[in-house]
């Protein structure tokens, strides 16, 4: 960085600072690691040849301190994909079953906001449509923070709710079904070559919040992806060249992911869970009645705490589900 030249091409250094802050990143909590574990093998030799209580609870405060570095470690170290290091796009859309389901969107869609805020990611809606009663017909939403899409990756699949319906005048239970989508955002870098073409572009008048101005002219685009289908929207701008160019963004984001998954023949999988978003195929549930549980099916962790995992402590679903892809290989 300190080389002649090196701000020349400012998009190149950024990239540049980029890598680096990440490496550093992880070689200075392995050094805090290194450090703070050779300070308690001394002082707990330096205990056995005096004890004190005092000196010892400060120890073990200090130990448990260590654990904790350890393990947020040993969890980085299974985000080692290729673009786990990336900002995610993550996409929310509703089953079959209208405001009930719309709702259960809605809902999920607070709680990977929930998520991100707690960990200082930003958070930006790209697209949102409102649902005609309650919840919403889709949301798309771009979150940057450090591995983004390594820990959003977990949460790829149909999440199913079960509760006492509050759009059910009977007060009957119902079963809900919502997908969540994850592509990593890629960097200009990696080259997609897109056919305009193939391209379709709609535009349409913008709706939900945003003021009145944004419903005055139609700024909103709509760009489908005629070979592989894929359809993406972006209504966040009040310019339409803006939203072009973000909704350019998010299919050059979904291309990418559908080729990583064809390389890695896992496309059929995925196209099975977008086409069926039912029974079956839900990766987690949310239970409210009778009882209160979140159940991952994938790794059976069970949390009885649905309103805390609703207000977005999911990490342990994230881990547990990480740990246990790392030990498939």
């Amino acid at each position: 960085m300190a080389e002649p030249g090196f701000w020349d091409n400012p998009e190149a250094a950024r990239q540049v600072i980029d890598e680096s802050n990440r490496l550093k990143g992880w070689i200075q909590p392995w050094t805090e690691a290194s450090e703070k574990s050779e300070a308690l093998v001394e002082l707990a030799e330096l205990l056995e040849m005096e004890p004190d209580e005092e000196m010892a609870a400060e120890w073990s405060a200090e130990l448990e301190g260590l654990a904790e570095l350890v393990e947020d470690l040993e969890l980085r170290t299974m985000l080692q994909g290729e673009d786990d290091h990336r900002d995610a796009i993550l996409t929310i859309q509703p089953g079959a079953g209208g405001t009930e389901s719309q709702d259960w969107a809605e809902m999920l869609s607070r709680m990977y906001t929930r998520w991100a805020e707690r960990r200082g990611f930003q958070i930006n809606v790209l697209d949102l449509q409102p649902g005609e009663e309650a919840g919403i017909r889709g949301v798309t939403v771009e979150i940057k923070g450090e591995y983004a899409y390594g820990y959003l990756r977990a949460e790829k699949g149909v999440h199913r709710l079960v509760r006492i319906s509050p759009f059910d005048s009977q007060a009957r239970r119902h079963t809900s079904f919502s997908s969540v989508f994850v592509y990593p955002l890629i960097d200009d870098e990696i080259e997609i070559e897109i056919d305009p073409s193939d391209l379709r572009v709609d535009t349409f008048r913008a709706s939900g919040a945003g003021g009145q101005h944004v419903n005055k002219t139609d700024s909103a685009i709509r760009i489908t992806h005629e070979p592989t289908g894929i359809v993406v929207s972006c209504q966040q701008e009040r310019s339409q060249h803006k939203n072009r160019a973000t909704a350019m963004k998010m299919l050059k984001a979904a291309l990418y992911q559908r080729a990583q998954e064809e390389k890695e023949k896992e496309r059929a999988a995925l196209e099975a869970t977008k086409s069926d978003i039912s029974w079956g195929n839900q990766i987690r549930s949310y239970v409210f009645q009778p009882y209160t549980m979140v159940n991952d099916h994938r790794t059976e962790l069970k949390l009885a705490d649905v309103q805390a995992v609703m207000d977005g402590r999911i990490d342990p679903f994230i881990e547990s589900f990480l740990k246990a892809s790392a030990a498939q290989g």
